[in-house]
């Protein structure tokens, strides 16, 4: 296999793990990134948040680390994975607010800028993929100015996970590739085919933005759409599980089984940013109907419904509250788009007291010494190994904790089993 030269402008939590699942393919890798945390991460070859197999890798990564330009020198592609960011109050930890706003594209655009310019300088040909989430028109309105002759962009979202990154990277379901120019198109399937065996497809930058959007949206969809399944459930008598079970046989005429699994609402750097920015693209294009922010709205709703089964457990049992977990997911310790920091903060609104507990960044509590109501807002394996003192009350939207004596299992939306 011939060994292809690899950049990263940017080696933070997407481009840093890309990097190094990169390499363990044997390729060779020059990275830059401003952050001083993320040099010393390479260096001191640990990473402090909880990302599959990175550690691992960073064991044995012979990365470079270089300038803007040693990267541009140095590369036969170059990958961008700088981030867009949203304000914090579009997170998806707190109320949704009533104002819309697009991401903030100044950091992409600058590192964009710094390097057609280097490119330019070289006078080197760069095959320059972005693979940062954008709304549909942003390339051509933000980026496509700051290139040069030089310059030969290829717009490449991954569809990824934090906490998953690797994994996610080694095995998709499908490359999206927005292209304008079939030479670094080539270019970039031909590398590819050293990564995996999986469809390439190929379209427009404009679309392959949407399509980006789209897809992590449509997670959210089906994460708002069991969840509130649960809720009917839990009001009727019916078992969320076995609906999930059934729905997911039907792979033909609706979905598969992932992401259709009632618990908490979806969490994460991208998922509910990118319903929020699309809400706000929404209303600039005034599209007959805002279905993201439907999405968000539901996301709040059924969030403050678990707020409301809380306080009314607190009523019953006049326990103290523990919330089990703050991470937005299982597979990581980052927090993040949390649903569960969305729940405290609803908690906190009502003022309901309560204590929060995360494994993953060292926060432990002895349970079996503390008779309470413990409410699970991450699926922690851990979790299931918790022994509960006698009398608590174990609130579980995700229907995985065990029959424990003298200890009240509340399955939400689950027929006891």
């Amino acid at each position: 296999m011939q060994k292809i030269k690899v950049g990263f402008i940017g080696l933070g939590k997407l481009g840093l793990p890309v990097a190094l699942a990169i390499e363990d393919k044997g390729h060779k890798i020059m990275g830059y990134d401003i952050d001083e945390r993320v040099k010393e991460y390479i260096r001191s070859r640990k990473i402090p948040y909880k990302e599959v197999h990175a550690n691992r890798l960073l064991k044995k990564t012979k990365i470079e680390l270089g300038s803007v330009r040693d990267v541009i020198a140095f590369s036969d592609i170059v990958f961008v994975p700088i981030q867009t960011p949203h304000h914090p109050m579009y997170e998806g930890i707190t109320r949704i607010p009533k104002k819309r706003a697009d991401f903030n594209y100044s950091y992409l655009t600058n590192g964009v800028k710094n390097i057609a310019q280097t490119a330019k300088q070289l006078k080197k040909h760069t095959t320059l993929v972005i693979i940062s989430t954008v709304l549909p028109g942003t390339i051509e309105r933000e980026i496509k100015p700051l290139t040069n002759k030089y310059v030969h962009l290829v717009y490449e979202p991954l569809f990824i996970a934090m906490g998953t990154t690797i994994n996610d990277f080694f095995h998709p379901e499908f490359v999206l590739m927005g292209v304008e120019e079939e030479q670094p198109a080539k270019q970039l399937e031909k590398f590819y085919k050293t990564i995996h065996n999986k469809p390439v497809f190929r379209t427009d930058i404009k679309t392959a933005e949407l399509i980006k959007v789209a897809y992590n949206t449509f997670i959210g969809l089906k994460i708002v759409f069991i969840n509130t399944m649960m809720e009917i459930c839990h009001k009727t008598g019916a078992d969320v599980d076995s609906v999930s079970n059934a729905m997911s046989l039907a792979t033909e005429r609706l979905i598969s089984s992932k992401y259709l699994r009632a618990g908490m609402g979806d969490g994460g750097g991208c998922h509910p940013r990118d319903n929020i920015a699309l809400s706000w693209l929404a209303q600039k294009l005034n599209l007959s109907h805002d279905i993201f922010n439907n999405l968000m709205l539901a996301r709040e709703n059924h969030t403050e419904w678990l707020a409301d089964l809380i306080k009314d457990a607190r009523k019953k049992y006049k326990l103290p509250v523990i919330i089990l977990g703050k991470s937005f997911k299982s597979e990581t310790n980052l927090v993040i788009g949390s649903p569960a920091i969305l729940l405290a903060n609803i908690l906190k609104e009502k003022k309901i007291p309560f204590s929060h507990y995360e494994p993953l960044l060292g926060e432990t509590i002895a349970t079996d010494k503390k008779q309470a109501i413990y409410f699970l807002g991450t699926k922690h394996d851990a979790f299931k190994n918790y022994k509960f003192a006698k009398g608590s009350l174990v609130i579980d939207p995700f229907g995985y904790i065990a029959d424990q004596a003298e200890v009240t299992i509340m399955r939400i939306g689950r027929q006891k089993k």
